[in-house]
C-alpha cells in the first residue's frame, strides 16, 4: 500500500486514523489484496522451489537456529545457497521450512509486524506475543497451503522475562508447540532430531551448540536429497545464528566453515565412530 501525496499534499486518511498495533490488521482492512494469503492461484498444485531443513538448540545462555542452504523443485536443485534463517528483531529470529519465495516474504512481513508494533506502542512484544503474531500469519497461508504452497518455519529467540531461549515450532495450520531442548523442520528434521536427540545436553556451552547443530544437519543431508551439507568446493555453509541476552549474532562464513571442516574431517578419521565425540 502506497501513500500517494502528489495530489493533495496530505496521506490518505487509512494512514491517519487511529487503530490496531498490529501491520497485518492495517493491511487487512485498507489492502488485503497485499496479504500473501489473499492472491488468487490458478486450480491444482502449484510448482515451487522448496526449502529445508532448519534446526534449533537451547543452551543455558540462549538458543542457536541453523540452516543448511539447498532449495529443491521436484527433484531438482533449484539453489544451492539460499538462505533460511533470518532475524525476526533484535531477541529473535526465524528459519525457513517449505515454498521458499512465501516464506521469504512471510518473513519479511513478520520483521515489519514487529517492527510497526515496536513503533506504535513503544515497547517490544513478549516472545510469546512475537510467537502468537507469526502463527496468526501461517494460518492466514492455510489457502496457498492445501495447494501446496506450505510454509513451516521455526521460531526461536531469548525470553527477556525468563532469561533463556526458546523454540517454536508450528504446523501449516498455524498451530503452534513450544520445543524443549531441541527442534527440528523439513524434510530433513526426521534424521537431524534423531542426531540431536543423541547429542543434547541441558549443559552445552555456546560452541558446543553451534557444533550440534551442524552436526544435525550434516546427518540429515547424509539420508536426505533434500538437505544441502557443507559444500567444501563452493565454500557453501550451512548459516548459524546465535540468540542470547545481548542479541541477535550470525556467525561468520570462517566460523561456519571451521565447525563444518572439524566435523569433516573427524568423519573422515571416523566414518563409523562415536558421534557424541564430536562434542
Amino acid at each position: 500500500m502506497e501513500a500517494n501525496t502528489r495530489s493533495t499534499g496530505r496521506l490518505p486518511a487509512a494512514f491517519l486514523t487511529p487503530g490496531s498495533s498490529s501491520f497485518m490488521d492495517f493491511l487487512s482492512a485498507h489492502s488485503p489484496d497485499l496479504l500473501p494469503g489473499n492472491r488468487k492461484l490458478p486450480d491444482g498444485i502449484v510448482e515451487a522451489p522448496h526449502g529445508t531443513t532448519i534446526v534449533a538448540t537451547t543452551f543455558p545462555g540462549g538458543v542457536v537456529l541453523a540452516g543448511d542452504r539447498r532449495a529443491t523443485m521436484g527433484n531438482m536443485i533449484a539453489q544451492r545457497d539460499i538462505e533460511k534463517v533470518f532475524p525476526a528483531d533484535e531477541y529473535s529470529a526465524v528459519g525457513i521450512a517449505g515454498t521458499a519465495g512465501l516464506a521469504v516474504e512471510m518473513v519479511k512481513l513478520f520483521q515489519l509486524e514487529l517492527e510497526h508494533f515496536e513503533k506504535v506502542e513503544g515497547a517490544q512484544l513478549s516472545l510469546e506475543g512475537k510467537a502468537n503474531r507469526l502463527s496468526t500469519m501461517i494460518r492466514g497461508n492455510l489457502g496457498m497451503a492445501m495447494q501446496g504452497l506450505a510454509v513451516v518455519p521455526l521460531f526461536a529467540g531469548f525470553d527477556l522475562d525468563r532469561e533463556r531461549g526458546r523454540i517454536f515450532s508450528y504446523d501449516v495450520t498455524g498451530g503452534r508447540s513450544e520445543e524443549h531442548g531441541y527442534a527440528a523442520t523439513g524434510s530433513g528434521s526426521l534424521f537431524a532430531r534423531g542426531a540431536m536427540k543423541k547429542l543434547y545436553r541441558d549443559d552445552l556451552t555456546e560452541q558446543q551448540a553451534t557444533t550440534l547443530v551442524v552436526q544435525a544437519l550434516y546427518d540429515a543431508a547424509d539420508d536426505d536429497s533434500a538437505t544441502g551439507g557443507p559444500d567444501v568446493a563452493r565454500r557453501i555453509y550451512p548459516i548459524v545464528t546465535v540468540i542470547t541476552e545481548d542479541g541477535f549474532r550470525r556467525l561468520t562464513d570462517a566460523e561456519s566453515s571451521d565447525i563444518a571442516r572439524s566435523i569433516l574431517e573427524r568423519r573422515l578419521e571416523q566414518p563409523d565412530g562415536p558421534r557424541a565425540a564430536l562434542l
